[in-house]
């Protein structure tokens, strides 16, 4: 209660039964298909490939940044957008976690409701509840916590605040089979084990937005839990998360047992303020983990205003249809070129080194990267452009050095980036 409140955990039986069993067939559907990927990241200059297994699914045209690789959403069934999946199964399993994460997400909304309930109440009287009390009644339709139910205890703002950092737009979703792996690292600091996941902070999140985990450990009939409780710390046999405060090995860490069926919160600032990891059991087990990914510089919709900026600066002759720049001022020059960069190293890329691996659940990314694509030829004009403009004898030897000089500097950068690239 005093180092790991604004964790919350829910034991399977507070969730609907029809619920676990869309998704948890969802999940089984997704690893039939063969959707679930091992992802090559990049820690301090070197690549690694995940033990664990993942596919991104969440809203059309979102991407997820974790480790310097970039990961791109199967898009769950939404409302204005055609999206074609490869098999009616795959459609049935994104449309069972959007049904999760609306349910996570009306969770989240009432933990929070609970937490500032819980911290006036106990200012004015000292009265101190159990922070365990259950807020899970089960809600499945979305509207279930209606701004008038809830302003009974929260500002206006407050509960815009609460709805914003609660409205996950993905979950990365997890499988790992641990009986597969050689090798486990062992957990460091407090004796807790093998680890699937090491101690980390999630990245690329809305600052003091909820995480929320729903666990799915395929046991068998025969629970493989280790019967003999004298056992010192945790049952090897079954997965747990495992807490500690950030940059700290005296306060006790924390480790919580997963059942099927199971998840948590973390909720608020939980994520910045304590590192968790993933301690393996015997079984299989997947985990839906559902976020408030921080889109701004990753949807579709970001990049494609970025190549329109770029593309102003670009003019067609409407009798010789020549192409010229309309301008050549260093700052223009240097934003054009920065945006060239970004097309092609943090999309394009990005998309196609981790190989056609979408193609198994849609074609729906095609389409865009296609048109990024294009985007991204006009741009390799544009530098070209650049050059020759400042080749030319007329232009002022100090314009044509400073431009030069910004110019250069964005190219070596493009340089190194395309080596780096054809090494990954």
């Amino acid at each position: 209660k005093t180092k790991y409140s604004k964790l919350i955990f829910r034991k399977s039986d507070t969730v609907p039964e029809e619920l676990h069993q869309m998704v948890q067939e969802g999940f089984l559907t997704l690893r039939k298909h063969d959707c679930f990927f091992q992802d090559l990241v990049r820690i301090k200059g070197k690549d690694f490939v995940t033990p664990v297994s993942r596919i991104l699914i969440g809203n059309p045209g979102c991407t997820y940044k974790y480790l310097n690789t970039r990961l791109f959403t199967v898009p769950w069934p939404t409302e204005g957008y055609d999206i074609k999946y490869c098999s009616p199964q795959v459609h049935d399993a994104c449309k069972a976690l959007i049904r999760l994460n609306d349910y996570l997400h009306i969770e989240a909304v009432k933990a929070l409701q609970g937490q500032n309930l819980f911290e006036t109440k106990e200012i004015k009287d000292s009265t101190v509840i159990d922070r365990e009390q259950n807020f899970a009644t089960t809600f499945m339709d979305k509207g279930s916590v209606s701004k008038d139910q809830s302003s009974c205890c929260v500002s206006e703002d407050d509960y815009i605040s609460l709805k914003n950092r609660t409205s996950y737009n993905l979950t990365l979703l997890n499988y790992m089979d641990p009986l597969q792996m050689l090798y486990l690292k062992q957990e460091p600091y407090f004796g807790m084990g093998n680890m699937a996941v090491s101690w980390h902070h999630d990245e690329n999140l809305v600052e003091r937005s909820t995480v929320a985990v729903y666990s799915y450990s395929c046991e068998g009939s025969a629970v493989e839990e280790s019967n003999e409780q004298k056992l010192k710390g945790r049952d090897p046999a079954v997965w747990h998360v495992g807490l500690k405060v950030a940059w700290d090995i005296e306060t006790p860490g924390l480790a919580i047992p997963l059942h099927q069926g199971d998840f948590y919160l973390m909720l608020d600032d939980l994520n910045m303020t304590h590192q968790h990891c993933v301690l393996a059991g015997f079984s299989p087990r997947f985990s839906s983990t559902h976020r408030v990914a921080d889109c701004s510089r990753g949807t579709l919709e970001y990049i494609f205003g970025q190549c329109e900026l770029a593309l102003q600066n670009l003019q067609t002759d409407s009798e010789s249809m020549a192409l010229s720049l309309k301008s050549l001022e260093t700052a223009v020059v240097k934003q054009v070129e920065e945006i060239h960069n970004e097309v092609e190293f943090e999309w394009l890329r990005q998309f196609w080194f981790q190989g056609k691996r979408y193609l198994k659940c849609t074609d729906w990314w095609l389409k865009p990267m296609a048109k990024l694509e294009e985007f991204w030829r006009q741009m390799e004009v544009m530098t070209s452009l650049v050059l020759s403009e400042v080749g030319k004898e007329e232009q002022i030897e100090e314009q044509r050095n400073e431009t030069l000089s910004c110019f250069l500097l964005v190219l070596t950068e493009r340089q190194k980036l395309r080596q780096e690239w054809i090494a990954r």
